[in-house]
């Protein structure tokens, strides 16, 4: 680990000693100053909000954004907490499972399992729980530093997932795993590059949509679940939910599969809303006309 990693390091083990309400405090503040602000951030969020709820009115879409950009701030400053703490003592700020009956019969049948985890809630807590169940591999781009993989690797201790780029010879070997009985977790609202989508509607609009993950249960009889964490309100820590995919997911066809897929995440967010990563350019795609470029 760099000189100046390590630093980050000791400074988060620091850091994270606070309550976990006043960082969800200062998260909160933090949301508040970007929506004051305005900037790219504000903007996309609020075009994928006019989106995804058409029917609220002017002042109901206000209040919305103000929400969503407070939560889009609490999961930056819980971070603190989540990797200062390391993955065992992080474990503690979880309060309850729902759905996990589903995991452990998924797991006991022995044909592999697809953890579907949008980006919702507290994803990097939700990969430490499901570390503690099973071994994970899950499908990642590495990150635009270098050095933040060894702070990863230093916080997640015994719990950091298998982490399999997402090249040609690491879907081969999401394939072998599942194969093989094993678990993966992957993202399906990631954006998939050029030729890698499917365009499915997704809260009411077109957005291109990965094929990976249907195509991944269709070769190999996976069981896929959706799951993510879900941030509690005044800082009490976190709820799990574990949830079983929509039919079809598995469908030989695209469409039918991709829209099974976006009907599962949109499930998901229904259930803490606030708590997507809205300000995420879900909308867009290649050689598409952009949502987001009118300001």
């Amino acid at each position: 680990m760099r000189p100046d990693v390590y630093l980050l390091y000791l400074v988060l083990r620091l850091l994270a000693l606070l309550p976990l309400r006043l960082l969800h405090g200062a998260g909160a503040l933090l949301g508040r100053l970007l929506l004051w602000r305005g900037g790219r951030t504000a903007h996309n969020t609020a075009v994928n909000l006019r989106i995804a709820r058409p029917q609220l009115d002017d002042a109901a879409q206000a209040a919305l954004l103000r929400d969503v950009m407070m939560e889009s701030g609490k999961s930056v400053t819980e971070i603190i907490k989540i990797w200062g703490s390391g993955a065992q003592r992080s474990l503690g700020l979880i309060r309850e499972v729902r759905g996990e009956a589903l995991l452990d019969d998924a797991l006991a049948a022995g044909k592999g399992v697809i953890i579907a985890a949008p980006h919702l809630g507290c994803w990097e807590l939700l990969n430490y729980w499901l570390g503690s169940k099973m071994p994970l591999a899950i499908l990642y781009r590495p990150p635009r530093i270098a050095a933040i993989e060894a702070l990863l690797r230093k916080v997640r201790g015994a719990l950091a997932p298998e982490q399999v780029r997402a090249d040609g010879a690491g879907v081969r070997a999401l394939y072998k795993r599942l194969a093989a009985g094993g678990t993966v977790g992957i993202l399906p609202d990631q954006k998939p590059r050029a030729g890698e989508g499917q365009a499915v509607p997704f809260f009411g609009r077109d957005a291109l949509t990965m094929v990976l993950l249907p195509r991944l249960a269709a070769r190999t009889g996976a069981t896929v679940l959706f799951a993510f964490a879900e941030r509690l309100p005044r800082g009490e820590g976190y709820r799990i939910h574990i949830r079983p995919a929509p039919p079809q997911l598995d469908d030989a066809d695209p469409v039918v599969a991709c829209n099974a897929l976006n009907r599962g995440v949109e499930a998901c967010v229904e259930q803490a809303f606030a708590q997507y990563q809205w300000q995420y350019k879900r909308f867009s795609g290649h050689g598409w006309a952009s949502p987001y470029d009118a300001r």
